[in-house]
């Protein structure tokens, strides 16, 4: 065979294998476009069946707060305690308003709502058994003579009443120890120590300065106390530096912040304190509150505005 016809030879091949690899690359295109589509019709059915699982869950949700509702009034009918329920009823309350406002499900959130549903689910049963009880314990105090019945409503009324009148007693005892803070006055401190009051101004205040009296009290004990001033903006902010001595303290059951604390022993001889704190920055003009703490308690407040 010449040359010639050598490469005519080689020429057709390569024509005759083009179409062959086109066809091959347009199968592997073909399918992989094909992946992505059901990879995405995958992905969005999975979407819709975890919206779907949500959408169920809130009806659940509802479906358990009708239940629980309904163990209340049952067990407390039959004189059982009903706090667990209560505070399992907020919970729901607090699960449903965050579903509420979840737009997107996803399969963390589906395992929770499961979980927080089968929870539910077991306190009802166990309160399903609670209420047997409670109806077999209430058939036989029918039972029980009437007279004994009478005269043990009567002393767990007396015993009942007495404890409520010294809790009143120890709640009033409790308030009225309470200590007060009088005269709350709050001065700017300018670089030069000089105070002024009434409206601060930024440039007059290189430190704020709070003063108060103690009012006397003498059902308050003489002890040791911590005593807290408490700083806020217009917003509910709190002013504060743990650097310069700023913390937190437990009040009304949460964690909140304190601009600067004393140490003192309470003598009831209407003592005076003086409180003095540098924020090292301008304050926002506006209205400012200055708030006295001890034990927990607001003690007494006033408002300041600072241009």
């Amino acid at each position: 065979m010449d040359k010639k016809d050598f490469s005519t030879d080689s020429v057709g091949e390569r024509g005759s294998r083009n179409p062959v690899i086109f066809i091959v690359f347009g199968v592997i295109v073909i399918l992989l476009a094909v992946k992505v589509f059901l990879d995405y019709r995958e992905k969005q059915e999975l979407q819709e069946f975890y919206q779907t699982e949500m959408e169920l869950a809130k009806v659940k949700l509802g479906e358990l707060n009708e239940e629980l509702d309904l163990k209340i009034q049952q067990i407390d009918s039959l004189g059982g305690d009903i706090e667990e329920l209560l505070e399992a009823k907020q919970q729901l309350a607090d699960e449903r308003d965050q579903l509420q406002r979840t737009r997107t499900a996803n399969r963390q959130l589906i395992g929770r709502l499961r979980r927080k549903t089968e929870g539910y689910e077991e306190l009802l049963k166990e309160k399903d058994k609670e209420i047997i009880r409670l109806k077999e314990v209430n058939a036989k105090l029918v039972t029980e003579n009437t007279d004994l019945k009478v005269e043990a409503n009567e002393l767990t009324k007396n015993i009942v009443e007495l404890s409520q009148d010294k809790e009143k007693l120890e709640e009033k005892v409790e308030h009225a120890s309470r200590l007060k803070a009088e005269n709350i006055t709050v001065f700017s401190v300018a670089r030069s120590g000089r105070e002024r009051d009434g409206v601060l101004r930024n440039r007059h205040l290189k430190q704020l300065k709070v003063i108060f009296d103690i009012a006397k009290n003498d059902v308050a004990p003489l002890s040791a106390k911590e005593i807290m001033i408490r700083i806020t903006d217009e917003n509910g902010q709190v002013i504060f530096d743990v650097d310069k001595g700023s913390g937190s303290f437990i009040l009304d059951g949460q964690e909140t912040f304190y601009t600067a604390s004393q140490d003192i022993l309470f003598d009831n001889s209407g003592q005076h304190l003086s409180f003095v704190y540098e924020k090292g920055s301008d304050y926002v003009p506006g209205t400012y509150k200055a708030e006295v703490f001890t034990d927990g308690y607001l003690m007494g407040a006033t408002s300041f505005t600072v241009k």
